[in-house]
């Protein structure tokens, strides 16, 4: 199989020319966008923590037209937050079956597989999987949901995976170097 050379080794052309169709990044939060640590005070509040890495690269994809959305099984201001400052187009929350939430989204939108990825850690993201073209898998994930994924990420859930796939599609839709010379 030939294989495309990115900031981050080697991606496989098949996933590289899928990336090229994409019009729609779904993510999962705990694990993907974050490192998966929930910070629980005495006061009840909760705390997360977001690597600004992937928030350009989120914000870049959305400059170049690819929407994203997060479907995540809990509700979180802080989530609803972030999203909101990265222009991110649907924040769902509160979801336990993303499949669910994703064939709604993508039935919105008359999206088919070949125009999505998913991005996951654990179980729960599976059903997003079932509905994506292209599954992505972060590093530190779930051995199950790694064997499931069509690529896995050089780097973690909250330490820049995001941001490793955001430049892949950015590099697949000629405007990795345009988009990184330009302001966000």
């Amino acid at each position: 199989m030939s294989q495309v050379d990115t900031l981050y080794g080697q991606v496989s052309h098949s996933i590289f020319d899928a990336c090229k169709q994409l019009k729609l990044l779904v993510l999962d939060v705990d694990g993907v966008l974050s490192d998966g640590m929930l910070y629980m005070g005495n006061n009840q509040e909760e705390l997360k923590t977001f690597n600004t890495k992937d928030g350009y690269g989120v914000k870049a994809l959305v400059k170049l037209g690819v929407d994203v959305a997060v479907i995540t099984g809990r509700q979180s201001n802080i989530v609803e937050q972030r999203m909101t400052a990265l222009n991110t187009k649907y924040i769902i929350q509160g979801e336990e079956n993303k499949q669910d939430a994703l064939a709604a989204l993508m039935e919105q939108n008359g999206l088919s597989a070949n125009h999505v990825a998913s991005i996951g850690d654990d179980m729960p993201d599976i059903g997003m999987f079932a509905l994506s073209g292209i599954k992505v898998a972060v590093q530190d994930a779930h051995p199950f949901v790694k064997n499931q994924a069509d690529y896995v990420t050089q780097l973690a859930g909250g330490k820049g995976a995001v941001r490793e796939f955001c430049d892949i599609v950015l590099q697949a839709k000629g405007a990795l170097d345009s988009i990184h010379g330009a302001s966000l």
